[in-house]
């Protein structure tokens, strides 16, 4: 939350008729709030149509709204630290400072939600990404409603329009190319975080230097943001719909392989069989029963998946939370090494560790 962001448009350049404002200021400052407030939530709202399989919880985006909310208050207490006691030129200040700063901190929940595994697509990323940056823009646009409030409706237009979908679509950026590089490495090193940071940062930093005129500034943003992120929607459901077809085939075939009398002539028995000579006998079954719970579970998951994107909304099934809890359990009891031994056969990726965050919080 900076200064800055508010570019200076003369009160000239757009007036309102007398006669309609004759009903009083009530008008106006309802059209003010409108302006600044509602275009970036009701994109946001759009984004959470347009998401096919509904796998957000409403009470989730509020949690991002909120922590965005919050995340603009701590930065305008650090601005003020910045440009009070620090006496940091304005200008310089909000175009190479606050950018930083501000998608630093914007970021720093996308970051967390990821590592956790509770983001499990780049569509995931994108809806928490841009509610993170409207609770941001929210907050600040208030802030400004009370201190500038006397300003032009041209003004209110290019925060609502401009500044807000920025802040919005940086960290909706930055959370696809940071979940498309986590998921490229199959890492959550915080290296795997950095392009998606340093591009929100470059388009933060590029909107406030305003070369170009304030208005058109704002259009070429509410053109080109919003372009990059539904193509983005498009691109990951479709990537998403492979990966539920391959994923929930290659997972029932293993599954019956385990569960059926073939196992000791599969490739997949063999290798298990020769894991005899490593692990003790005790083990070698849990290696087993973890392979099998783990494989129901994600089989589980992606019908529900696949349920909701054909618009059915499925009741909490209770037994997978013992289910989870047995995972649990043979997942301390088989330890890291044997979690390793199995890799080649049961995916780790963090598309198939989201599913069990899912079905935990379903």
């Amino acid at each position: 939350m900076n200064p800055r962001d508010t570019p200076i448009v003369p009160q000239g350049r757009m007036t309102i008729d007398p006669e309609f404002m004759s009903g009083g200021a009530d008008m106006q400052e309802i059209l003010q709030i409108f302006l600044s407030l509602v275009p970036v939530l009701l994109f946001l709202l759009v984004l959470k149509i347009f998401d096919s399989f509904k796998l957000i919880k409403f009470q989730m985006i509020l949690v991002s709204i909120a922590v965005g909310g919050l995340v603009a208050l701590i930065c305008f207490g650090i601005n003020l630290f910045f440009l009070g006691p620090i006496g940091i030129d304005l200008d310089m200040y909000s175009r190479y400072d606050a950018p930083l700063i501000e998608e630093f901190f914007k970021g720093l929940f996308i970051y967390y939600l990821i590592r956790s595994n509770r983001i499990g697509f780049r569509v995931d990323g994108a809806i928490h990404g841009f509610a993170v940056g409207a609770g941001f823009a929210v907050v600040e646009n208030i802030y400004y409603l009370q201190v500038i409030s006397e300003a032009s409706l041209l003004l209110w237009i290019i925060r609502g329009f401009g500044t807000a979908i920025m802040h919005g679509g940086t960290t909706a950026i930055f959370a696809i190319i940071a979940k498309g590089d986590v998921d490229q490495r199959n890492s959550t090193h915080f290296l795997s975080f950095f392009p998606g940071l340093a591009t929100a940062m470059i388009i933060h930093a590029f909107f406030n230097h305003f070369f170009l005129p304030p208005l058109l500034m704002t259009l070429i943003l509410l053109i080109v943001l919003p372009t990059i992120i539904l193509f983005v929607f498009q691109q990951s459901e479709k990537s998403t719909r492979n990966w539920l077809d391959v994923g929930f085939d290659s997972d029932q075939e293993l599954l019956d392989i385990l569960s059926s009398d073939k196992i000791s002539s599969s490739k997949i028995g063999i290798y298990l069989a020769s894991l005899k000579d490593t692990y003790p006998p005790e083990v070698v079954f849990d290696i087993i029963c973890y392979m099998r719970v783990h494989l129901e579970l994600s089989i589980r998951a992606k019908g529900i998946m696949m349920m909701k994107e054909a618009g059915f909304d499925m009741p909490p099934d209770p037994t997978i939370l013992p289910m989870l809890d047995e995972l649990e359990y043979l997942e301390k009891s088989i330890g890291r090494t044997g979690k390793l031994t199995i890799s080649p056969f049961l995916s780790t990726k963090s598309q198939d560790l989201w599913q069990l965050k899912m079905l935990a919080e379903n």
